[in-house]
């Protein structure tokens, strides 16, 4: 993009030409005032500013202000300088600050004037002679001026395009972060709480290795199917880091599914009180029944990490046009936790909670035990 804003700089071909145009301008001009006797007496004059006139232009392309005072001062001499004088003027005028253009301007103008008072042009007054002067020269900084701003005005339209590109790139990643994230929080959620489901029924057979054959057969069962479980949740979260619309259509838990993970880490072997308190629970919105349901599962899983056997309540209580509240309490363990925490699910959840407009509040109680409480937004 860049290289298609940028301003093209002119090659040596095109100098070469545009000097060759000026220079045919004037031998134009020189060849034209043979025709009157009185300026024939000037030909060796008009030829020598022509050809000093014409040898300046790159002078003026370098330093437009010296090769334009120059030929200015050339021009008072013989109008062989005239076309490269006026090119001079509007150089400036493009290229340099409206009052060094216009002293530029003004110079010429008066150049050209006393040229016309030495070597009048016969059938034509001086008065008029003047009139075209002061207009050829002041639409050559008006020219010049214009197409300044309107350079200008280019450029700075390529530094907010420039700007815009890095600020959409910005915003790209900062999305593509974003989204990241958003993953990471869900491959927590999902697999967290199972595989603490897992490590549940693997301590089981681990310290009851005394447990009759039918229940060692059924704790393998669960252990088997929640292995796959788990395998087929990864790859759903797998599947989501490669295709975005398979995140977008994947279902989401929703308030509803709360009984169901309530009876799974009670076949898990966690007592669980469970209160619910919900008053038309079909009207709450699915992104907030959403983030209550992660709320109560990451509640859960940290409880059989951390309190494995202990017992764990869970309330949930509100109405539409209030609050939707969510508690989790269960003892203290002083136990060596069932499997190792990466201390990131609540960092997460607190984020999800805040995003949701709700606050999430954690940590130990009076007396012992830990408590987990969330409040979320819920409009009427």
């Amino acid at each position: 993009m860049e290289e298609l804003c940028a301003p093209q700089k002119p090659s040596k071909w095109m100098d070469v030409a545009a000097t060759g145009a000026i220079g045919v301008l004037v031998a134009m001009t020189i060849i034209g005032r043979l025709s009157d006797p009185e300026h024939r007496q000037f030909l060796l004059l008009d030829i020598a500013v022509g050809l000093v006139s014409v040898a300046l232009i790159p002078v003026v392309v370098r330093r437009p202000v010296h090769g334009a005072i120059a030929l200015a001062v050339l021009a008072i001499l013989s109008p062989a300088a005239t076309p490269p004088s006026t090119v001079g003027t509007l150089n400036v005028a493009m290229r340099r600050p409206l009052r060094t253009a216009v002293l530029v301007a003004a110079l010429g103008t008066g150049a050209h004037l006393i040229q016309g008072l030495w070597q009048p042009i016969h059938g034509l007054p001086f008065l008029w002679f003047a009139v075209l002067d002061v207009v050829v020269h002041a639409a050559l900084l008006g020219w010049g001026q214009g197409a300044q701003a309107r350079q200008q005005l280019l450029e700075s339209l390529r530094e907010r395009a420039r700007r815009a590109e890095a600020e959409q790139g910005r915003r790209v990643a900062e999305a593509r972060s974003n989204e990241r994230t958003k993953m990471a929080r869900e491959m927590h959620d999902v697999l967290a709480h199972r595989l603490s489901l897992l490590a549940t029924y693997a301590g089981a057979l681990e310290y009851r290795p005394d447990s009759s054959p039918e229940k060692l057969a059924k704790a393998a069962g669960v252990i088997r199917t929640g292995v796959h479980q788990a395998l087929d949740e990864l790859r759903e979260v797998i599947n989501v880091l490669r295709d975005e619309d398979v995140y977008e259509g994947r279902p989401q838990p929703t308030f509803g599914d709360l009984r169901a993970l309530v009876e799974e880490s009670r076949e898990a072997g966690t007592t669980i009180a469970y209160d619910d308190q919900v008053a038309d629970p079909a009207s709450l919105p699915p992104a907030t029944g959403r983030t209550a349901y992660r709320v109560v599962q990451e509640g859960l899983t940290n409880a059989r990490k951390h309190a494995s056997g202990h017992p764990v309540t869970v309330l949930v209580a509100g109405e539409a046009g209030d609050r939707l509240r969510i508690e989790l309490t269960n003892p203290a363990s002083n136990g060596t936790p069932l499997a190792p925490g990466s201390g990131t699910g609540l960092v997460g959840l607190t984020e999800r909670v805040q995003l949701a407009g709700g606050t999430l509040d954690h940590g130990r109680v009076p007396g012992g035990g830990f408590r987990l409480e969330a409040s979320l937004p819920w409009p009427s």
